[in-house]
Protein backbone atom coordinates (compact mmCIF):
# COMPACT_ATOMS: atom_id res chain seq x y z
CA UNK A 1 0.00 0.00 0.00
CA UNK A 2 1.48 3.15 -0.83
CA UNK A 3 1.64 6.36 1.38
CA UNK A 4 -0.99 7.94 -0.84
CA UNK A 5 -3.23 4.93 -0.23
CA UNK A 6 -2.82 4.65 3.35
CA UNK A 7 -4.11 8.03 3.42
CA UNK A 8 -7.01 8.13 1.74
CA UNK A 9 -7.44 4.87 3.68
CA UNK A 10 -7.33 6.36 7.17
CA UNK A 11 -9.27 9.63 5.89
CA UNK A 12 -11.99 7.02 5.43
CA UNK A 13 -12.10 5.69 8.65
CA UNK A 14 -11.64 8.94 10.31
CA UNK A 15 -14.67 10.43 8.25
CA UNK A 16 -16.83 7.31 9.65
CA UNK A 17 -15.76 7.68 12.85
CA UNK A 18 -17.03 10.81 13.28
CA UNK A 19 -20.27 10.20 11.68
CA UNK A 20 -20.46 7.51 14.37
CA UNK A 21 -20.15 9.41 17.48
CA UNK A 22 -22.32 11.66 15.97
CA UNK A 23 -25.09 9.14 15.57
CA UNK A 24 -24.30 9.48 11.67
CA UNK A 25 -27.45 10.15 10.64
CA UNK A 26 -27.81 14.06 9.47
CA UNK A 27 -29.32 15.84 7.76
CA UNK A 28 -28.08 18.77 5.27
CA UNK A 29 -30.83 21.35 4.10
CA UNK A 30 -29.40 23.80 1.02
CA UNK A 31 -26.82 24.05 -1.57
CA UNK A 32 -24.90 26.32 0.46
CA UNK A 33 -24.74 23.76 3.22
CA UNK A 34 -23.38 21.15 1.26
CA UNK A 35 -19.56 20.80 2.39
CA UNK A 36 -18.76 17.26 4.06
CA UNK A 37 -14.82 18.71 3.53
CA UNK A 38 -13.45 15.97 1.34
CA UNK A 39 -15.37 12.99 2.81
CA UNK A 40 -16.21 11.01 -0.16
CA UNK A 41 -19.86 8.91 -0.09
CA UNK A 42 -22.02 6.80 -2.43
CA UNK A 43 -25.18 8.52 -3.18
CA UNK A 44 -28.52 8.17 -4.71
CA UNK A 45 -30.93 11.21 -6.49
CA UNK A 46 -34.16 11.04 -6.56
CA UNK A 47 -38.17 11.94 -4.96
CA UNK A 48 -38.65 9.15 -3.19
CA UNK A 49 -41.92 9.45 -2.76
CA UNK A 50 -43.41 6.75 -0.65
CA UNK A 51 -40.23 4.79 -0.56
CA UNK A 52 -41.98 1.84 -1.83
CA UNK A 53 -39.83 -1.75 -3.14
CA UNK A 54 -38.39 0.29 -5.88
CA UNK A 55 -37.14 2.49 -3.24
CA UNK A 56 -36.14 0.25 -0.86
CA UNK A 57 -34.08 -1.60 -3.48
CA UNK A 58 -32.05 1.28 -4.02
CA UNK A 59 -31.41 2.30 -0.30
CA UNK A 60 -30.18 -1.29 0.45
CA UNK A 61 -27.58 -1.10 -2.56
CA UNK A 62 -26.93 2.18 -1.19
CA UNK A 63 -26.29 0.85 2.47
CA UNK A 64 -24.44 -2.31 1.04
CA UNK A 65 -22.07 -0.28 -0.97
CA UNK A 66 -21.59 1.77 1.93
CA UNK A 67 -20.33 -0.41 4.31
CA UNK A 68 -17.83 -2.41 1.44
CA UNK A 69 -16.30 0.81 0.66
CA UNK A 70 -16.92 2.22 4.67
CA UNK A 71 -18.01 5.46 3.24
CA UNK A 72 -21.22 7.51 4.19
CA UNK A 73 -24.11 6.88 2.52
CA UNK A 74 -26.27 9.94 0.98
CA UNK A 75 -29.39 10.38 -0.32
CA UNK A 76 -30.31 13.67 -2.10
CA UNK A 77 -34.13 14.83 -2.39
CA UNK A 78 -35.62 18.24 -3.40
CA UNK A 79 -38.68 20.63 -1.63
CA UNK A 80 -40.77 21.35 -2.73
CA UNK A 81 -40.76 18.05 -5.01
CA UNK A 82 -40.46 18.86 -8.86
CA UNK A 83 -43.56 18.14 -10.12
CA UNK A 84 -44.91 19.96 -7.18
CA UNK A 85 -42.64 23.47 -8.27
CA UNK A 86 -44.33 22.94 -12.24
CA UNK A 87 -47.47 21.63 -11.86
CA UNK A 88 -48.48 23.57 -8.14
CA UNK A 89 -52.13 22.70 -6.76
CA UNK A 90 -52.36 20.57 -9.86
CA UNK A 91 -49.40 18.04 -8.91
CA UNK A 92 -50.18 14.49 -7.94
CA UNK A 93 -50.89 13.98 -3.80
CA UNK A 94 -47.89 12.74 -1.95
CA UNK A 95 -47.64 9.42 -0.80
CA UNK A 96 -46.04 10.58 2.53
CA UNK A 97 -44.71 13.78 4.33
CA UNK A 98 -41.08 14.89 4.16
CA UNK A 99 -40.78 14.54 7.81
CA UNK A 100 -41.61 10.56 7.46
CA UNK A 101 -39.59 10.48 4.65
CA UNK A 102 -36.60 11.40 6.68
CA UNK A 103 -37.69 9.43 9.51
CA UNK A 104 -37.45 6.28 7.13
CA UNK A 105 -34.58 7.31 5.56
CA UNK A 106 -33.08 6.83 9.28
CA UNK A 107 -34.46 3.57 9.83
CA UNK A 108 -33.06 2.30 6.34
CA UNK A 109 -29.56 3.39 8.19
CA UNK A 110 -29.03 5.87 5.54
CA UNK A 111 -26.05 8.38 7.18
CA UNK A 112 -26.80 11.56 5.33
CA UNK A 113 -30.24 13.14 3.75
CA UNK A 114 -29.30 16.23 1.70
CA UNK A 115 -33.04 18.19 1.23
CA UNK A 116 -32.21 20.55 -1.90
CA UNK A 117 -34.42 23.69 -2.22
CA UNK A 118 -36.27 23.81 -5.47
CA UNK A 119 -36.49 27.27 -6.97
CA UNK A 120 -36.10 29.09 -9.98
CA UNK A 121 -32.47 28.85 -9.54
CA UNK A 122 -32.06 25.11 -8.82
CA UNK A 123 -34.85 25.03 -11.92
CA UNK A 124 -32.15 26.69 -14.00
CA UNK A 125 -28.74 24.96 -13.32
CA UNK A 126 -27.65 23.48 -15.88
CA UNK A 127 -27.14 19.63 -16.01
CA UNK A 128 -23.60 20.06 -16.06
CA UNK A 129 -23.41 22.65 -12.74
CA UNK A 130 -25.49 20.17 -10.93
CA UNK A 131 -22.95 17.72 -11.41
CA UNK A 132 -20.33 19.99 -10.66
CA UNK A 133 -21.59 21.21 -7.72
CA UNK A 134 -23.81 18.47 -6.04
CA UNK A 135 -22.22 15.21 -7.10
CA UNK A 136 -18.62 16.49 -7.44
CA UNK A 137 -18.34 19.50 -5.16
CA UNK A 138 -20.91 19.08 -2.44
CA UNK A 139 -20.65 14.94 -1.54
CA UNK A 140 -17.53 14.18 -3.93
CA UNK A 141 -19.26 11.19 -4.57
CA UNK A 142 -17.34 7.87 -5.32
CA UNK A 143 -20.76 5.59 -6.14
CA UNK A 144 -23.63 7.37 -7.87
CA UNK A 145 -26.84 5.07 -8.14
CA UNK A 146 -29.55 6.33 -9.93
CA UNK A 147 -32.76 5.04 -11.60
CA UNK A 148 -33.52 4.15 -14.91
CA UNK A 149 -35.40 6.97 -15.82
CA UNK A 150 -33.45 9.59 -13.96
CA UNK A 151 -32.83 12.95 -15.92
CA UNK A 152 -31.89 16.33 -14.26
CA UNK A 153 -30.51 19.86 -14.89
CA UNK A 154 -32.66 22.49 -16.93
CA UNK A 155 -34.68 21.12 -19.65
CA UNK A 156 -33.94 17.69 -17.94
CA UNK A 157 -30.85 17.51 -20.18
CA UNK A 158 -28.64 15.14 -18.26
CA UNK A 159 -29.27 11.50 -17.84
CA UNK A 160 -26.96 8.60 -17.48
CA UNK A 161 -24.64 8.74 -20.38
CA UNK A 162 -23.86 11.91 -19.22
CA UNK A 163 -23.30 11.10 -16.18
CA UNK A 164 -20.92 8.05 -16.87
CA UNK A 165 -18.83 10.70 -19.30
CA UNK A 166 -18.63 12.92 -16.64
CA UNK A 167 -17.51 9.90 -13.81
CA UNK A 168 -14.88 8.90 -15.64
CA UNK A 169 -13.02 12.46 -15.72
CA UNK A 170 -14.04 12.97 -11.72
CA UNK A 171 -13.29 9.48 -10.43
CA UNK A 172 -17.12 8.17 -9.48
CA UNK A 173 -18.70 5.41 -10.73
CA UNK A 174 -22.76 5.35 -12.01
CA UNK A 175 -24.26 2.44 -11.70
CA UNK A 176 -28.32 2.67 -13.18
CA UNK A 177 -30.75 0.70 -11.40
CA UNK A 178 -33.54 -1.40 -13.77
CA UNK A 179 -37.27 -0.56 -13.55
CA UNK A 180 -38.73 -2.88 -10.68
CA UNK A 181 -41.35 -5.05 -11.32
CA UNK A 182 -44.03 -6.69 -9.04
CA UNK A 183 -46.49 -9.08 -10.44
CA UNK A 184 -45.96 -7.92 -14.20
CA UNK A 185 -46.20 -4.31 -13.00
CA UNK A 186 -43.63 -1.40 -12.79
CA UNK A 187 -43.40 -0.40 -8.82
CA UNK A 188 -44.03 3.50 -9.38
CA UNK A 189 -44.98 6.29 -6.69
CA UNK A 190 -47.56 6.87 -10.01
CA UNK A 191 -48.89 3.13 -9.93
CA UNK A 192 -49.51 2.96 -6.04
CA UNK A 193 -51.33 6.90 -5.92
CA UNK A 194 -53.53 4.84 -8.87
CA UNK A 195 -54.29 2.00 -6.81
CA UNK A 196 -55.07 4.09 -3.77
CA UNK A 197 -57.47 6.73 -5.54
CA UNK A 198 -59.26 3.45 -6.45
CA UNK A 199 -59.49 1.61 -3.13
CA UNK A 200 -57.01 -1.05 -3.72
CA UNK A 201 -55.27 -0.77 -0.51
CA UNK A 202 -53.95 -4.55 -0.49
CA UNK A 203 -52.35 -3.78 -4.11
CA UNK A 204 -51.32 -0.13 -2.71
CA UNK A 205 -49.46 -2.72 0.32
CA UNK A 206 -47.92 -4.53 -2.12
CA UNK A 207 -46.23 -1.87 -3.96
CA UNK A 208 -45.32 -0.15 -1.22
CA UNK A 209 -44.10 -3.50 0.86
CA UNK A 210 -46.11 -1.67 3.82
CA UNK A 211 -49.67 -0.49 4.53
CA UNK A 212 -50.43 3.16 3.44
CA UNK A 213 -50.45 5.08 6.34
CA UNK A 214 -51.18 8.83 6.88
CA UNK A 215 -49.02 9.76 10.09
CA UNK A 216 -50.19 13.04 12.14
CA UNK A 217 -50.81 14.26 15.71
CA UNK A 218 -54.46 14.50 16.54
CA UNK A 219 -55.84 18.19 16.98
CA UNK A 220 -58.44 20.12 18.44
CA UNK A 221 -60.80 20.76 16.04
CA UNK A 222 -64.11 22.73 15.92
CA UNK A 223 -66.06 19.52 17.90
CA UNK A 224 -68.75 19.44 14.80
CA UNK A 225 -68.65 15.35 15.45
CA UNK A 226 -68.94 15.74 18.62
CA UNK A 227 -71.39 17.80 18.66
CA UNK A 228 -73.33 15.19 15.91
CA UNK A 229 -72.99 12.37 18.21
CA UNK A 230 -69.56 11.20 16.63
CA UNK A 231 -67.06 12.51 18.25
CA UNK A 232 -63.67 12.26 15.97
CA UNK A 233 -60.12 12.92 16.66
CA UNK A 234 -58.80 15.44 13.97
CA UNK A 235 -55.36 15.19 12.29
CA UNK A 236 -54.84 18.47 10.47
CA UNK A 237 -53.20 17.13 6.93
CA UNK A 238 -51.51 21.04 6.39
CA UNK A 239 -50.13 20.79 3.13
CA UNK A 240 -49.94 17.66 2.99
CA UNK A 241 -52.42 16.57 0.19
CA UNK A 242 -53.44 12.76 0.64
CA UNK A 243 -54.16 10.68 -2.65
CA UNK A 244 -57.64 9.13 -0.83
CA UNK A 245 -61.08 10.83 -0.71
CA UNK A 246 -64.45 9.63 1.33
CA UNK A 247 -65.45 7.27 4.22
CA UNK A 248 -63.59 4.50 5.11
CA UNK A 249 -62.70 1.44 7.83
CA UNK A 250 -59.33 2.00 8.94
CA UNK A 251 -56.96 1.28 11.45
CA UNK A 252 -55.67 3.75 14.46
CA UNK A 253 -52.99 3.25 15.86
CA UNK A 254 -51.40 5.83 19.27
CA UNK A 255 -49.07 4.55 22.18
CA UNK A 256 -48.80 0.97 21.37
CA UNK A 257 -52.00 0.20 20.93
CA UNK A 258 -54.82 -0.42 17.35
CA UNK A 259 -57.88 0.67 17.10
CA UNK A 260 -60.65 0.60 14.53
CA UNK A 261 -62.60 3.54 13.51
CA UNK A 262 -64.46 4.81 10.52
CA UNK A 263 -62.59 7.40 9.07
CA UNK A 264 -63.46 10.62 6.66
CA UNK A 265 -60.98 12.24 4.72
CA UNK A 266 -62.31 15.48 2.89
CA UNK A 267 -64.05 19.15 2.93
CA UNK A 268 -67.41 18.12 5.11
CA UNK A 269 -69.49 19.85 2.39
CA UNK A 270 -72.76 19.47 4.34
CA UNK A 271 -70.87 21.43 7.47
CA UNK A 272 -68.95 23.64 4.83
CA UNK A 273 -66.44 24.94 6.98
CA UNK A 274 -63.55 23.50 5.15
CA UNK A 275 -61.33 24.73 2.19
CA UNK A 276 -58.76 21.70 2.23
CA UNK A 277 -59.11 18.52 3.78
CA UNK A 278 -58.61 16.92 6.95
CA UNK A 279 -58.94 13.69 8.32
CA UNK A 280 -61.36 12.93 10.74
CA UNK A 281 -61.78 9.10 12.64
CA UNK A 282 -64.15 8.03 14.58
CA UNK A 283 -62.91 5.15 17.23
CA UNK A 284 -65.30 2.61 17.51
CA UNK A 285 -66.46 1.72 21.20
CA UNK A 286 -63.37 4.07 22.08
CA UNK A 287 -63.80 6.76 24.90
CA UNK A 288 -60.60 7.67 25.71
CA UNK A 289 -58.69 11.72 25.44
CA UNK A 290 -55.81 11.58 22.45
CA UNK A 291 -55.41 14.89 22.08
CA UNK A 292 -52.22 15.85 21.25
CA UNK A 293 -51.41 12.50 20.24
CA UNK A 294 -48.67 11.11 17.38
CA UNK A 295 -51.13 8.46 15.78
CA UNK A 296 -50.97 6.90 12.41
CA UNK A 297 -54.18 5.98 10.16
CA UNK A 298 -53.94 2.86 8.19
CA UNK A 299 -56.59 2.81 5.28
CA UNK A 300 -58.19 -0.46 5.06
CA UNK A 301 -61.77 0.03 2.78
CA UNK A 302 -63.41 2.39 1.44
CA UNK A 303 -67.24 2.93 2.26
CA UNK A 304 -68.56 5.86 0.03
CA UNK A 305 -67.11 8.72 -1.86
CA UNK A 306 -67.67 12.00 -0.12
CA UNK A 307 -71.28 13.64 0.12
CA UNK A 308 -73.03 16.40 0.45
CA UNK A 309 -76.37 16.13 1.99
CA UNK A 310 -79.69 18.18 2.37
CA UNK A 311 -79.46 18.93 5.61
CA UNK A 312 -77.88 17.92 9.28
CA UNK A 313 -80.51 15.17 10.18
CA UNK A 314 -79.69 13.33 6.69
CA UNK A 315 -76.24 14.02 7.61
CA UNK A 316 -76.19 12.18 10.68
CA UNK A 317 -78.55 9.44 9.17
CA UNK A 318 -75.76 8.44 7.20
CA UNK A 319 -73.00 8.64 9.47
CA UNK A 320 -74.64 6.07 11.92
CA UNK A 321 -75.24 4.21 8.26
CA UNK A 322 -71.30 4.44 7.44
CA UNK A 323 -70.44 3.44 11.34
CA UNK A 324 -72.65 0.02 10.98
CA UNK A 325 -70.94 -0.52 7.82
CA UNK A 326 -67.69 -0.54 9.11
CA UNK A 327 -68.40 -2.40 11.89
CA UNK A 328 -69.64 -5.29 9.85
CA UNK A 329 -66.66 -4.77 7.74
CA UNK A 330 -64.15 -5.61 10.56
CA UNK A 331 -66.74 -8.44 11.92
CA UNK A 332 -66.59 -10.06 8.40
CA UNK A 333 -62.57 -9.69 8.38
CA UNK A 334 -62.57 -11.36 12.03
CA UNK A 335 -64.65 -14.22 10.90
CA UNK A 336 -62.77 -14.93 7.74
CA UNK A 337 -59.67 -15.25 9.22
CA UNK A 338 -61.03 -17.61 11.82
Amino acid sequence: MTLINLYNYWVVIFSMSILQKENKFRVIRGLKNLHLNGVRTVATIGSFDGIHLGHQTVLKDLKDQSQNLRVPSAVVIFEPQPQEYFSGEQAPARLMRFRDKIECFREHGIDIVVCLKFNESMRRLTATEFVKRVVIDGLAVKNLIIGDDFRFGCDRSGDYEMLHRIGKANDFKVQQMTTYNFEGERVSSTNIRKALINSKFDRAKKLLGKPFKVFGRVSYGAKVGRELGFPTANINLKRYSVPVCGVFAVLLRVRGNVYRGAANVGIRPTVGDLVKPILEVHLLNFNKNIYGEKVSVEFMHKVRDEKKFSNIESLVRNIEKDVKTVEKWFEKQINDAN
